[in-house]
């Protein structure tokens, strides 16, 4: 390797240390390991590393073609550590408030979208529900308004036929009618017994349920 290839090359692991190191700091930040499971936090370790050795590996590989020496994990190192020192607590306290700033956008963009899309919506939803509401009234108490008005025009005209039938009932002899009565009155009294025992059985049946 050429000087100005070496030298680039430490510079790019130095870089790459502080990479990782923000890396590492930005992974635990986000896994919360506390809270996760065990196996969760050794699959995603697994994860995070491999990720971290193809980046390393793709960074020497356009930097010196992926030669590997000593003094490339001296470089790695020194970046870690430089970042340890003299970068970690800037980055941490930038990362928070770039957290702090997503989650105030995020929480933002839904009371907009709820004020925008979802309030509006429940208020026509409530709006046709009302105006549906009130069609449906006005049209049931306009049905019995109507029904109310045919019998009473129903009635003032049959009015004179039932007078009518009425008297050629009283026309007929007393004892037709009295058979009428009596006919009637037997079938009324057969219609109330079938009306009990339907009655019993249900109660019967339902208590064996």
């Amino acid at each position: 390797m050429t000087l100005s290839t070496q030298f680039l090359t430490m510079l790019s692991m130095v870089c790459s240390g502080c990479f990782i190191g923000a890396s590492l700091d930005t992974y635990g930040r986000f896994l919360m390991r506390p809270r996760r499971a065990k196996w969760v936090v050794f699959i995603n370790d697994i994860l995070f590393w491999l990720v971290q050795g193809l980046l390393l590996f793709y960074v020497l590989l356009n930097v010196n073609e992926g030669e590997f020496r000593i003094y490339i994990l001296l470089a790695l190192l020194c970046g870690y550590a430089a970042y340890q020192s003299l970068i970690k607590g800037i980055y941490l306290a930038l990362l928070e408030f770039i957290i702090k700033c997503a989650v105030g956008i995020y929480k933002t963009v839904l009371k907009m979208g709820n004020f925008l899309l979802v309030k509006p919506i429940i208020g026509i939803l409530n709006l046709l529900t009302a105006i549906i509401s009130g069609l449906v009234i006005f049209l049931w108490n306009l049905l019995k308004w109507m029904a109310r008005v045919v019998f009473l025009i129903a009635k003032v005209l049959l009015s004179p036929v039932f007078w009518i039938l009425k008297g050629l009932w009283r026309l007929i002899p007393l004892s037709i009618r009295n058979f009428f009565y009596r006919f009637f009155k037997k079938t009324a009294g057969f219609y109330e017994k079938i009306k009990n025992k339907s009655g019993n059985l249900w109660i019967s049946w339902k208590k064996k349920k």
